[in-house]
This record gives C-alpha cells, structure tokens and sequence, in this order.
C-alpha cells in the first residue's frame, strides 16, 4: 500500500479514506458469506464442486491471479476493474469456503465469527492509535508467516502421502495462524492511517483503499478460519 505522495488532506479527507476502505472490507465479508451460504444449500452444485478437486483448485489459481494483479498491477487498471476483481475475488472465496456449513455446527460458525470480529476489532482499534511502529513488527509477521506457509505445505504433502494426519500439528499451525494474522490485523490497520494522512480524493488512493480493504479481508478469514478449526464443532 505503498503511494508517494506529500498531500495533506484535510480531516474529511482522511476520514473518507479511513471510511472507504473499512467499508469495502466490510462489503467484500458479506459477498464471501452470501456466496458460501448459498453455495452450501445447493446439494447439487456442492456435490458437483467437490467431487472434483480440479474445481477447487482452477478458483484457488483465479484467486491467487486476482490478487497478485491488485498487489502487483494496481497502478495500471481502473478503479472500476479494481473494485469488480476484488468483488469477483470476495465471491470466489465464498465459494471455496462453502465447506465449513456442512463440517461445522452453524452455532460454532456464528459464536467464531463473533470471536474474530472482536478480535479484529481491538488489534484495527490499537494499530490506528498506537504511537509506538509497528514496521519491524510487521516484518517479523510477514517472515513468520512465510515460514508458517512452508511448513503447512510439507504437513499437507507428507499427510498425502502417508494418509496420516497428524493432529497435534495441525493445531499448533492454527494457533499460529490466530497470532500472525491478528498481530498483522494492527500492522495493516497501522499503514492504512499512515496512508489516509497522505490520502487525497484521486483514483490512485482509491485503488490504494481497495488493497487495503482486501489485506484486512485476508487478516479476518484466516483469523475466522483458524478459530474455526480450533473450537469449531461438527455438525455429526
């Protein structure tokens, strides 16, 4: 979310940034739940989708494109397409997260999704007021998260191969999930107002809300997802 800029916005200018970006993270939750929910109480689409893994996978390659075209091409494309790939994206991984209304308990779904919020709450509340950086901070995450993602992907490869699940480390990668991303919720929130004090009314800065709405997205579900996979009960 970087922007070079040396604008000084005024308070509603800053306040519309802050505002735009909270809303479209906000928006982009619903759109993922709708789309989920309602892919979960069509039997016939669920049936269809996950009788094939290469279903699963041909949306995680188009989610993974959407994102890196935000991250990587945000300077080249609209504010217009922006926002439509992020709506596309937000829906996309509605559908792949569909599962989790035929695995958990609807309760359980609701009292995480409580859990998360609060929680996202008081780290976006605490990076915006905080005097203290929380850059070195952030790096640390980020190579802690790097580090959590390699070995997800050895857990999943030797679970394949040896069709044994191993229970203890899966929990202990949740749980650091629920630390990375929730320590990362105040670090993005943290370059979100550094960014609204540089914010003007341009299309630059409106792409720059919608990347910011979709870095805290990013945070919420994989808080959400975790909490879900630690307390979450079945639905047998």
């Amino acid at each position: 979310m970087e922007y070079i800029s040396h604008y000084k916005p005024t308070e509603k200018e800053k306040s519309s940034f802050m505002v735009r970006t909270y809303a479209w993270m906000a928006f982009a939750l619903i759109l993922s739940a709708g789309s989920a929910f309602f892919f979960s109480t069509n039997e016939n689409l669920m049936a269809r989708f996950w009788s094939s893994k290469l279903y699963f996978y041909i949306l995680a390659g188009v989610e993974l494109v959407l994102v890196w075209t935000l991250s990587i091409a945000l300077k080249k494309i609209s504010v217009a397409l922006a926002s439509l790939m992020f709506m596309t994206y937000s829906i996309i991984n509605g559908i792949t997260l569909s599962s989790i209304f035929w695995i958990f308990d609807i309760h359980s779904i609701g009292y995480c999704f409580i859990a998360t919020s609060v929680m996202f709450l008081l780290m976006s509340i605490y990076g915006i007021i905080t005097k203290q950086s929380l850059v070195r901070a952030g790096h640390y995450l980020m190579m802690a998260l790097i580090g959590l993602i390699i070995v997800t992907l050895v857990n999943s490869i030797v679970g394949a191969i040896t069709h044994v699940r191993l229970g203890f480390i899966e929990k202990a990668i949740s749980i650091i999930t629920v630390v990375i991303f929730t320590g990362l919720t105040a670090y993005d929130s943290q370059k979100i107002i550094k960014t609204a004090c540089r914010a003007d009314n341009s299309d630059a800065f409106k792409k720059l809300s919608i990347v910011g709405a979709l870095e805290l997205y990013l945070d919420f579900i994989n808080i959400f997802l975790s909490l879900l996979r630690l307390f979450g009960k079945s639905r047998d």
